[in-house]
């Protein structure tokens, strides 16, 4: 447990502590222990969301009634908080000041904005500027749309983060994924952006879309590619991932691809017909093709669930090129380690490799329980 923390414990009794310390600092007639004892009472039994709400609510009641007395106390709180030049999540302490500003602030908007803003680089408001967009959606976007413009990467970031139709931990906005333009003004002025850290939102964000209207994604992809540079080559790599998985014939090309590749072999082995859960199993793929050829290797697993039918799941193996009339041969090993994410069932497994998303070559195997 010392060794793979839970983190949920990122927000534990050291955390409201710390929360209380800074609080009192912005704030001398905090009542700092009354604070902390209510806010840890039974907190170790909840989980990571159920924390943040529990101690939200906590601060309700130790902080001032009106909202924008409670903002001037936070906006101190934000300016004497600790820098962090790593940008790392090691410490979630921030995160339940951020999302009092969207519980209680959502009647005050612009100057929540002003507070998330300032506080999103503590660690993130991407979940804070979601219940905004629900109340208030045309004047939270002109507000993220003015955020692309900002010096703070980490700013910037919360433009194209917040307003993902699938961002994780958060509650789905319907609307964005049914319809997706509002979020284009939000990524196309960040595509480019300096920072990886913005990149990679934007390339998230892509990859949401791509899984409810792929081929709008394919379009605005065809259309970044006159004149991109290598930071938008990245982007699109990255926000197309899930579409060269599930196999959409159109991405290959778009991503440099052979479209149809013709292959005289494609020969797949497995090293062991039997193993069990711990063990690595090996593969072998040996491919000829009859030209020249940019490949996509991937390959599937259909993983025995509860009810004998197979679960798919696709996974990277390599991007590769061929001379035409040589075989190239690739290996690779694939774990079946434990996992707190995935419950293994023993059973007849089936493996496919995909070729540019197409099933070439075929094998099966036993998994065993340890």
């Amino acid at each position: 447990m010392a060794d793979n923390p839970l983190l949920k414990d990122q927000l534990g009794p050291a955390a409201v502590r710390q929360l209380a310390a800074r609080l009192q600092t912005a704030w001398p007639v905090f009542e700092q222990q009354g604070f902390i004892n209510q806010a840890c009472h039974q907190l170790e039994s909840l989980e990571l969301k159920a924390r943040v709400s529990h101690i939200i609510n906590t601060l309700a009641v130790f902080l001032p009634a009106g909202f924008c007395e409670t903002a001037r106390i936070l906006d101190r709180v934000a300016s004497d908080w600790p820098c962090d030049p790593e940008r790392n999540w090691s410490s979630f302490t921030a995160w339940p000041l951020i999302d009092y500003v969207s519980v209680y602030g959502l009647d005050y908007p612009q100057r929540s904005f002003d507070l998330l803003e300032k506080m999103t680089s503590l660690f993130t408001a991407e979940f804070a500027i979601r219940p905004f967009l629900d109340r208030h959606f045309a004047l939270t976007h002109q507000q993220l749309l003015h955020w692309t413009q900002h010096d703070s990467e980490h700013v910037r970031r919360l433009a194209t983060e917040g307003i993902r139709p699938r961002l994780p931990w958060a509650r789905q906005i319907k609307t964005l994924r049914d319809d997706p333009a509002a979020i284009w003004p939000i990524v196309e002025p960040l595509k480019a952006d300096p920072s990886l850290y913005v990149r990679h939102s934007v390339a998230n964000n892509l990859n949401d879309i791509s899984k409810d209207h792929p081929q709008a994604v394919l379009t605005i992809c065809r259309q970044w590619q006159q004149g991109s540079d290598e930071k938008t080559d990245w982007v699109m790599r990255h926000g197309l991932r899930t579409l060269v998985k599930s196999g959409h014939p159109e991405v290959y090309a778009l991503l440099g691809f052979t479209e149809q590749p013709i292959l005289k072999k494609a020969d797949f082995r497995l090293a062991d017909s039997v193993i069990k859960v711990g063990e690595k199993l090996s593969l072998t793929m040996a491919i000829e093709t009859q030209d020249q050829a940019r490949l996509v290797l991937d390959y599937r697993i259909g993983f025995v669930r509860a009810n004998g039918k197979p679960g798919w799941k696709v996974f990277k193996w390599k991007n590769i090129d061929t001379q035409g009339g040589q075989t190239l041969t690739i290996q690779k090993s694939h774990a079946f380690m434990p996992l707190a994410t995935r419950q293994y069932y023993p059973g007849r497994h089936q493996i496919e490799c995909l070729i540019n998303g197409r099933v070439v070559a075929k094998a099966a195997f036993f998994l065993e329980l340890a």
